[in-house]
């Protein structure tokens, strides 16, 4: 049996992968997609992150996978079409990196109300502005919109909840007893984007969702509200965002997900005040890393050692 990790996952995943008797783990990142398209056929199994491409094309010329391990949550890098039409079941890790996301969150959040980004790039230059960077805000009492209570969702409105914020949230999955214990108020989409002082994304990226925040939901927000993405690019109308931004009509914005990565160096976002970029670091800590490569690739063995299925998104969880 042949597996190949090609992406940049933790040194446990080749461990763990070794437990299968007379496995040979290669370990190739950075290949190009010709490359990968070369060699893949001669390997059972697949463990990749976000880099790696797993389209139609490529799995077709996979004719020996049997599985894909996604180490991480998000399988958008994935043809789930493609890959169940070839009766590939494609794995996840969900909740591995959940707090590392949550935290990142948080951390953008913060930055943004007391504007540190700016602050630290004109101190860094020389200058000392201390009244121009007086205008922060506290978080306590503020209101959070939160889109979306998953893992990662849930975990923010904790740690919001902790600064002595009031948090709404959206989710068309969420009861209102389930809401009442976590603490949020469960309102429509419309009221998130009116009542929020600042409002955070962890939904899933599909044709519901795509651009769910554009100009016209923008123009509902509250004057000077934050905005934060750190769950999928393409969530967000990156130029009604700049737009929205260089016209002052919101305070600032932070995102960790663009829809092309890596964005383009002329991006119009990159030129506005109190903007800050993360290049998708949400969930990349050493602990989460290791988390997610430990679950997707137990859960590998597992399934090429016994046929147990877990931890899937095109297949449901079945025992050996």
């Amino acid at each position: 049996m042949r597996i190949l990790i090609s992406d940049d996952l933790s040194p446990e995943a080749k461990t763990i992968l070794e437990r299968i008797p007379g496995a040979q783990v290669d370990f190739k990142v950075g290949l190009k997609p010709a490359e990968l398209r070369e060699i893949i056929s001669g390997y059972d199994a697949l463990a990749v992150r976000s880099a790696t491409k797993v389209t139609a094309d490529l799995l077709a010329a996979a004719t020996k996978l049997r599985v894909i391990g996604r180490a991480g949550t998000g399988v958008d890098n994935i043809d789930l079409q493609a890959a169940t039409r070839r009766g590939v079941v494609v794995m996840n890790a969900p909740g591995g990196n959940s707090v590392s996301v949550a935290e990142h969150t948080v951390a953008l959040l913060l930055a943004l109300a007391r504007q540190v980004a700016d602050a630290s790039q004109s101190t860094r230059g020389g200058k000392w502005e201390k009244k121009k960077f007086a205008a922060g805000r506290e978080l306590l009492g503020k209101t959070l919109g939160v889109l979306g209570t998953g893992n990662i969702g849930a975990l923010v409105v904790q740690r919001a909840k902790a600064f002595g914020m009031k948090v709404i949230a959206y989710d068309p999955f969420l009861s209102e007893d389930a809401a009442a214990k976590l603490g949020v108020e469960l309102v429509q989409l419309p009221e998130i984007f009116r009542r929020s002082d600042a409002i955070t994304l962890h939904v899933p990226l599909n044709e519901q969702t795509r651009n769910m925040v554009a100009a016209p939901q923008i123009a509902q927000m509250k004057p000077g509200a934050l905005l934060i993405n750190c769950a999928r690019g393409g969530l967000v109308d990156e130029k009604a965002l700049a737009s929205a931004l260089k016209a002052k009509r919101l305070g600032g914005a932070a995102l960790d997900v663009f829809e092309t990565e890596p964005p383009a160096a002329d991006h119009p976002l990159f030129s506005c005040e109190n903007f800050i970029a993360t290049p998708h670091l949400g969930g990349s800590t050493e602990d989460a890393q290791q988390n997610v490569a430990v679950i997707v690739c137990e859960a590998m063995v597992e399934y090429l050692s016994t046929g147990t299925v877990r931890n899937a998104v095109n297949v449901p969880s079945v025992s050996g």
